[in-house]
Parts: structure tokens; C-alpha cells; sequence
């Protein structure tokens, strides 16, 4: 799948978000990488940043937090193009999930591991 259908599906994804949620994001911004950090070959994101719940009135002045959505693991682990869909969709949830604050253990009590 080429990098654009890719980042489309990451805008698809992101479509289906609730405009509520999407509202209360803050400083943050959502970029597809080709590949993981060395060293981890089965991440399909990560989010670096500081979380919504852990900003107190201290935080100012500091960069976007980063969601990243990593293609190539994205593809590996998937067997069709409506895998991917799904894969990705999965995963945008899942990191923005983190930008509000919750874990990965709730994520896989919620099925969004």
C-alpha cells in the first residue's frame, strides 16, 4: 500500500472520532512514520508527550505532543487492504487514547489494545 492510501486511512480514522473528542485534544499533532524506533520492530504507534491529565498550570510554551502511526509494522502484521483499515483505525484510536490519559491496560480492558 503506498504511503498516501496510508496517510488517507489515518484521515479516515480520524474522521470517525467523535468532533467532542477531537475539540479537547490539545497541542498535538498526528504524523505517519515509515518505521518504528530501532529496536522495535512490532510498535504500530506511540505517543510522546504529556498526557491532558498530567498538564498542570506549568505547562506552557512547550512543543506539539507527537502521534505517530508507524506504516510498515502497520502492514506486516496485516494479510489485506481491509485489514489495514481496521489496523489503523485501531491504532489512531488507541494513541489518541493515550493523549487523554489512559493506559495501556484500561485500552485492553476497553479492546482498543
Amino acid at each position: 500500500m503506498s504511503r498516501e492510501r496510508f496517510e488517507e486511512l489515518v484521515g479516515e480514522a480520524l474522521d470517525e472520532v467523535p468532533e467532542e473528542l477531537l475539540a479537547l485534544m490539545s497541542n498535538v499533532v498526528i504524523l505517519v512514520e515509515d518505521d518504528s524506533p530501532p529496536g522495535e520492530p512490532e510498535l504500530l504507534g506511540l505517543y510522546e508527550g504529556h498526557a491532558l491529565t498530567e498538564r498542570g498550570w506549568d505547562y506552557s510554551g512547550v512543543l506539539p505532543d507527537r502521534i505517530l502511526i508507524y506504516r510498515r509494522p502497520i502492514l506486516r502484521i496485516c494479510d489485506s487492504d481491509e485489514d489495514v483499515v481496521d489496523e489503523v483505525a485501531v491504532t489512531v484510536v488507541h494513541e489518541i487514547a493515550h493523549h487523554f490519559g489512559i493506559d495501556d491496560d484500561r485500552l485492553h480492558e476497553l479492546g482498543w489494545g
